[in-house]
């Protein structure tokens, strides 16, 4: 990220300068987020900038820095393969701006900043998530070009999910701690009476288990995506701290897989919540209910882990995908999907 210097534009506010957000800048983003949301969230604040260090490809953290120090920041991750699109995309996560900034233009100058590296490095769109009782977002998301997405956020209550018969919850770390693309076919309607869990074995995802992974997700995609997999397998076992990531086995062949990850921050949560990102079953071993065991599985490990809610995201043309998330007990979210082109901000 040594091009960030470049991303301030024409017409930002006097005074301010955007760099990339560094770690000294932790104390100052967490009491900037606490004066927002009530609380403070240190140790989501201290895996993002770990993340960003780790993979600084995947990463896009700006500050924007004033006489007084830190004035606001902006985080956002790279994407390149949620829900189907071929082309990279923005998520942006976190943004706040200091109490006596706001109001000041800072937060579009983060936007202008972000946008500009986008134009540089390809990225074709700007993505995130917002709670449609948070208005004061909502009016910036608008005021700064952002529309309503057609893709939906899902959600569910980890209590209320389909829950097959199981053992135990998977071996979890000891001390871990909480902190889309969706490939799936329709299942049978028998699929709620077997698990699937007496063909397939479900376990924790291991590195190993890649090539496999990839071999599934091109058979239902048409594409190679070995980039964009990778990527989130080492996400799903090391960005977020908690391996709750799944593979489904038959023998040595893995026929299924799920990729989650459990977080806390993105825009104003502020209980644990796992995020499941890519789901997706061998087609040779479909309507076999290992897609309910995997999803089966994972409200397993996150009732061991406390953690409440999960949720997902589906385009609007996957109605298989809506079925079988439905059928498993998700249900339209509070939060709403918004979408921006990454053209450069006025």
């Amino acid at each position: 990220m040594q091009d960030l210097a470049q991303a301030a534009t024409a017409g930002t506010t006097t005074g301010t300068t955007i760099r990339a957000l560094a770690a000294l800048d932790l104390d100052a983003v967490v009491a900037i987020d606490a004066v927002h949301e009530g609380r403070a969230r240190r140790a989501y604040f201290e895996r993002r900038l770990a993340a960003a260090l780790k993979q600084p490809a995947l990463h896009v953290q700006l500050a924007a820095a004033d006489e007084r120090g830190l004035a606001g920041w902006m985080m956002a991750r790279r994407t390149g393969g949620e829900f189907g699109r071929p082309q990279p995309g923005l998520r942006l996560e976190s943004l706040g701006v200091r109490p006596d900034r706001q109001g000041q233009g800072v937060a579009r100058q983060l936007l202008q900043a972000l946008t500009a590296w986008a134009e540089r490095h390809g990225v074709a769109e700007l993505r995130t998530t917002a709670t449609w009782t948070d208005l004061g977002m909502l009016r910036w998301l608008a005021a700064s070009g952002f529309r309503l997405a057609p893709a939906q956020v899902l959600d569910c209550a980890v209590s209320e999910g389909w829950q097959a018969e199981r053992g135990d919850a998977l071996d979890l770390p000891a001390d871990g701690a909480p902190g889309r693309e969706i490939d799936y076919g329709a299942p049978e309607g028998n699929d709620f009476e077997r698990s699937g869990r007496g063909r397939a074995e479900v376990r924790p995802m291991q590195p190993a288990d890649l090539p496999q992974i990839v071999r599934i997700d091109r058979q239902l995609t048409g594409r190679d995506r070995r980039e964009y997999i990778a990527e989130k397998l080492g996400e799903a076992m090391d960005d977020s701290g908690i391996r709750i990531s799944l593979s489904a086995r038959v023998g040595d062949a893995i026929v299924g897989f799920l990729m989650a990850r459990a977080d806390i921050g993105d825009f104003g949560r502020t209980e644990p919540v796992a995020v499941l990102d890519t789901i997706g079953v061998d087609p040779a071993c479909e309507h076999q209910g290992i897609g309910h065991a995997l999803v089966s599985q994972l409200f397993a490990n996150l009732t061991a882990l406390q953690i409440d809610r999960v949720e997902t995201v589906v385009g609007p043309s996957n109605l298989a995908l809506t079925g079988f998330l439905h059928d498993t007990g998700f249900r339209p979210s509070q939060r709403l999907s918004f979408v921006r082109e990454c053209a450069r901000v006025g």
